[in-house]
C-alpha cells in the first residue's frame, strides 16, 4: 500500500509542478492539491484522485475555452483563469475532508466515496454552468426571480448553462461508476450535483450579492451541499 502513496505523491507533485508552469495554479496553489489530492487518495484511493483529475481538466480548459470573447465582454476571472489555493480549497475541500474521514470511520467508506462524487459532481457543474453558460447562453435569468438579468452576475442562470452543467455532473457519476457499478446511484450523483449547482445560484443571488459571502466560500458550500444531499438520502434508506 506504500508503494501506492509514493505512485500518487509522484503523480501529484508532477501535475502540480506542470500546472504551475502552464499557468494554471499559483505555487502555493500546487501545493495545496497535492496535499488535497493524497487527502482524497487516502479515502477513495484511485477513484478519488480520477475524479480530482477530471473536475481540473474540466475546470480548466472551460476556463481557457473562449478567453478572448470572456475579456471582451469582461466575463474572464482577473487571474487569467491561474487557480488560488483558495479555490483549490473551495472546489476540492470537501473532497479532502471526506477522504480523511475514511481514515476514522472505515465502516463508512462507500458513504463518504458517494458523498466525495457528489462535492465533484457539484464543482463540475458549477464551473462549467459558468464559464460556458456565459459564452454560449441566449437567455439569462436571475434564479430567485426568474426574471431578466444581466449575464455573468451572480445567481444568474441560463438553460445552457445548466445544461452544461449536468454534463459536467454526468462526467463525474460516470467515473465513478465506473469504479462501484451503474446503478441507482449515478443518478443521484448527477442530481446531487444540479442540485449543488443551483445552491450555488441561489447563494450568488443573495449572501454573495450582498457581499456577506465572497466566490470561494459560496464553491465550497455548494460542494457541502451536494455531498449533504447524498448523506440525507442514505440517512432514510
Amino acid at each position: 500500500m506504500l508503494s501506492h502513496y509514493w505512485l500518487i505523491i509522484s503523480i501529484l507533485i508532477a501535475g502540480a509542478v506542470a500546472s504551475v508552469r502552464a499557468g494554471k495554479l499559483t505555487a502555493v496553489a500546487g501545493l495545496t492539491g497535492v496535499i488535497v489530492g493524497l487527502s482524497i487518495f487516502a479515502g477513495a484511493g484511485y477513484t478519488g484522485i480520477t475524479m480530482l483529475a477530471v473536475f481540473f481538466v474540466l475546470g480548466t480548459s472551460a476556463t481557457s475555452w473562449g478567453i478572448a470573447e470572456k475579456q471582451r465582454k469582461g466575463l474572464a476571472e482577473h487571474n487569467k483563469g491561474k487557480r488560488t489555493a483558495g479555490q483549490v480549497v473551495a472546489n476540492a475541500g470537501v473532497a479532502a475532508i471526506l477522504g480523511l474521514l475514511v481514515l476514522t470511520n472505515s465502516a463508512s467508506k462507500d458513504l463518504f466515496a458517494i458523498m466525495m462524487a457528489a462535492s465533484f459532481s457539484s464543482a463540475a457543474a458549477d464551473t462549467l454552468s459558468s464559464e460556458l453558460g456565459n459564452l454560449y447562453g441566449r437567455r439569462f435569468y436571475n434564479i430567485l426571480t426568474f426574471k431578466k438579468d444581466t449575464r455573468g452576475l451572480n445567481g444568474v442562470v441560463s438553460l445552457e448553462g445548466t445544461m452544461f452543467g449536468v454534463a459536467g455532473s454526468i462526467c463525474i457519476a460516470s467515473i465513478y461508476s465506473f469504479s462501484y457499478g451503474f446503478n441507482e446511484t449515478f443518478l443521484l450523483i448527477v442530481i446531487a450535483g444540479t442540485i449543488g449547482n443551483l445552491c450555488d445560484s441561489v447563494l450568488g443571488a443573495t449572501f454573495e450579492r450582498k457581499s456577506y459571502l465572497n466566490n470561494n466560500a459560496v464553491n465550497f458550500l455548494n460542494t457541502a451541499g451536494a455531498a449533504f444531499f447524498i448523506f440525507v438520502i442514505y440517512l432514510f434508506q
